[in-house]
């Protein structure tokens, strides 16, 4: 069956990390924020009042079977309508799932369903039981003002100080807990940093499992580093955000690619901050675009499993 492996984010970073990761073992669980509150997400999360279904149904998508019939499902999953109606921008995928959810009554069981239709390498589970709002403290220049939502964090360009949920103590996906516990790897990242990966350290009972596990913990950094949400930051600073956020967390590995590092001395020092190893390898696609290429990220993961090394320092190419 391979190695279990828990991947966390959101989004489109987490897709990179599931369509790597599904070309290694089938034992993957992708738990996803739920606090996104624009698009067709926030609409449906507004008028029914359940989670955002949208990085969640990506995330299905990217674990979808390599058949014809898993591609179809997961490209009508991924279909928007166009219209100058109220239709106008949902995805056929959205709709689907808070269907399941209205009719089964239990948002896990509808997430199973969805991944039986696509025949999906792995299971899709949400970070908590409720929808969650992201407030951030930020600074430009000399003005510090708060912004709330997702989709304004991850829009407003500035500095984060710091960041929390609404609610503060939200309950954890039950599922997701267990199998972070049970999991050989937790993957974190790439992803928004602030929007994406960050809001798992607040989720408490999420965040103690991701303490206590005894899996070995790899931070997969992102190719481009200039965000919106992190405006300035090096990739050493991304580190230390994290390390701020969660001083008691522990990384085993963390990847990079060197052509998105500015300052790989910078890195390798702020590493320490987390208890953690560097390891360099080329995970970007041959477009040279800021994104990761499956099978590059999929060998360097492999890389990082069979090689680990038990001391913190630096693996080289």
């Amino acid at each position: 069956m391979g190695t279990a492996v828990v991947a966390l984010g959101g989004g489109h970073g987490l897709s990179a990390s599931l369509s790597a990761l599904r070309l290694m073992t089938h034992q993957i669980t992708a738990i996803v924020t739920v606090a996104d509150d624009g698009g067709s997400s926030g609409r449906l999360r507004d008028e029914l009042d359940v989670l955002p279904p949208g990085d969640l149904r990506m995330a299905l998508s990217a674990l979808c079977d390599d058949s014809e019939w898993g591609r179809l499902w997961r490209d009508l999953l991924q279909h928007r309508f166009t219209s100058e109606g109220d239709l106008d921008r949902h995805a056929v995928g959205n709709l689907l799932i808070v269907a399941l959810w209205e009719l089964l009554d239990d948002t896990v069981a509808g997430l199973d369903w969805v991944g039986k239709l696509l025949g999906a390498r792995g299971r899709v589970l949400p970070m908590a039981s409720v929808p969650l709002s992201i407030e951030a403290d930020m600074v430009v220049g000399q003005d510090q003002f708060t912004v709330r939502g997702q989709s304004l964090v991850a829009s407003t360009p500035g500095h984060v100080e710091s960041l929390r949920l609404i609610p503060s103590d939200p309950p954890a996906c039950a599922e997701a807990v267990d199998a972070v516990i049970n999991a050989d790897w937790v993957i974190l990242g790439p992803g928004s940093w602030f929007s994406s990966v960050m809001p798992h350290l607040l989720v408490p009972q999420l965040r103690e499992a991701l303490l206590t596990t005894t899996a070995k913990r790899c931070l997969t950094l992102n190719l481009s580093m200039h965000g919106t949400e992190t405006f300035g930051m090096s990739a050493a600073d991304h580190l230390r955000a994290l390390a701020k956020h969660a001083p008691t967390l522990r990384i085993d590995a963390i990847l990079a690619d060197p052509s998105a590092i500015d300052d790989a001395d910078d890195l390798i020092a702020a590493s320490g901050l987390l208890g953690a190893q560097v390891l360099f390898r080329q995970v970007r696609r041959g477009d040279g675009s800021a994104r990761h290429d499956p099978l590059r990220l999929a060998a360097a993961y492999q890389d990082v499993f069979d090689r680990f090394l038990g001391d913190v320092g630096t693996v080289s190419p």
